[in-house]
């Protein structure tokens, strides 16, 4: 179940990275990031209310928040650091990139998450996972040899940099997330986690973006910027209940959710008109066999 959960969360990513390209294009990056936690915020809040001071919803429900101490609420403030972190240098990498330069470094993740798996999980895969994972990674590799055809020279290009960080520090979340969820409650981390955000955004947004909006590229409201909140939580709910069976692999979930990159690929030729897709088609081919073989591992 925790695999189909994960293919599931990497439909709904994809979705969500072409929303966030959408709403990125000539608008100014922190308001939209700061929407995009305040809607989440407003998706959850209720949810927390309620679970906490009524019957409403039944503790076996799925929409259930439990309640906890600082014990566990100060291993969620830390998730959210690591979380929105990634997210600004994402997000701003997101704004001045291709969608298919974004998608193939973004795809690094799994192979960063894997080796963190395999030394602090101890986490151990069979022949076709092995065979899944190497087809994956090859073919990300070629996918980002792809982008440089587009003239971006990935050594001096600051907007690569922080997209590199932000899957450096995404890595490092999700690695977080297989602790996390083997003591705390997933609907609780996720919640709990935006709420968290929006305390740490209210003051970047104050002393960064506001005092130099004028000076900078203006915000313009457009509606892909609510869809961007409404796929990542869906995309996070799938992505967290996975992480909750006992039998989950964190480096198997993270590499499924980077197929995520199929879908923005499609967007990025259909919608955004982005370049050297030919090339680019014959690496997603070897995604899709990759995919195959980690979904036949996971059945053994």
């Amino acid at each position: 179940m925790w695999i189909l959960l994960a293919f599931t969360s990497a439909a709904l990513l994809g979705f969500y990275d072409v929303f966030k390209k959408k709403s990125l294009q000539n608008n100014a990056v922190l308001p939209v990031l700061g929407l995009n936690i305040i809607f989440s915020c407003i998706i959850f809040v209720p949810l927390i209310l309620i679970s906490a001071t009524t019957t409403w919803i039944p503790t076996d429900s799925m929409f259930y928040i439990p309640q906890a101490g600082w014990d566990a609420h100060k291993y969620i403030l830390i998730k959210a650091c690591i979380l929105l972190s990634s997210w600004i240098m994402g997000y701003f990498a997101m704004k001045h990139l291709p969608i298919t330069i974004v998608g193939p470094i973004n795809a690094t993740r799994p192979v960063m998450v894997l080796t963190g798996a395999m030394l602090i999980f101890g986490e151990r895969l069979n022949l076709y996972q092995w065979i899944g994972v190497l087809l994956a990674i090859f073919s990300f590799f070629l996918l980002s040899r792809s982008g440089k055809k587009e003239g971006i020279h990935f050594g001096s290009n600051k907007w690569v940099i922080f997209l590199v960080m932000a899957a450096i520090t995404g890595a490092m979340s999700g690695l977080y997330d297989k602790y996390l969820m083997k003591q705390l409650h997933p609907m609780m981390v996720q919640s709990w986690n935006n709420v968290y955000q929006l305390f740490l955004m209210c003051p970047i947004l104050a002393l960064l973006w506001w005092p130099k909006r004028k000076e900078s590229t203006p915000f313009q409201w457009r509606w892909t910027i609510l869809f961007i909140t409404l796929f990542l939580c869906a995309a996070d709910f799938a992505y967290f209940y996975a992480l909750s069976y006992q039998d989950s692999m964190i480096s198997i979930v993270s590499m499924v959710r980077r197929s995520s990159v199929i879908v923005s690929f499609g967007f990025g030729a259909m919608v955004f008109r982005e370049k050297n897709l030919r090339s680019k088609a014959i690496d997603l081919v070897l995604i899709l066999i990759g995919m195959l073989f980690l979904y036949i591992g996971t059945q053994q």
